[in-house]
């Protein structure tokens, strides 16, 4: 493979290292396309409103600040910001003054975003295990939670996250 000239310095990666990098993101956008599918073909909710859902039911009383659920998903404030707009508006979501925070607000799942969930739940779990979990091992999962424990407090460190 030839080098442009302005990096040279750069160490490019071997056979090796391209295709497991090529993988590893061919994998990682081949999930998301597939659970964006799942959840179009059997549920109600969006990829991006499940990933709101999933941590709010979780919660002991179904809320939590928004502050928290924005670090939670790793997103940008605004996008978090629409997404709970159009959530609100279908009844998923509601959001309240902190009691604790001036400005902050808390994010509450309603009833209809806990029946959502709960909906779109089983048939995503069924998807992510015939897809994914099941054709790990022990060792392999082992191997991905270590890999990702190593990776994203770098990623964390760069600024890039």
């Amino acid at each position: 493979m030839q080098t442009p000239s302005s990096a040279n310095s750069v160490p490019w990666l071997s056979e090796h290292e391209n295709a497991a990098w090529r993988s590893f993101l061919a994998l990682s956008r081949s999930m998301e396309r597939a659970i964006d599918r799942q959840l179009q073909r059997d549920s109600e909710l969006s990829s991006s409103e499940y990933h709101v859902l999933v941590p709010l039911s979780e919660s002991k009383d179904g809320s939590m600040a928004s502050r928290e659920l924005l670090r939670h998903l790793d997103w940008e404030r605004s996008r978090l910001s629409h997404m709970l707009s159009r959530m609100e508006k279908r009844g998923m979501v509601c959001r309240k003054p902190s009691p604790h925070d001036a400005r902050g607000l808390i994010v509450e799942i309603t009833d209809h975003g806990r029946q959502a969930i709960n909906a779109a739940a089983p048939a995503h779990l069924a998807m992510v295990r015939e897809a994914f979990v099941d054709h790990l091992s022990a060792d392999d999962m082992h191997v991905l939670v270590a890999m990702a424990d190593d990776v994203i407090p770098r990623l964390e460190k760069m600024n890039l996250l």
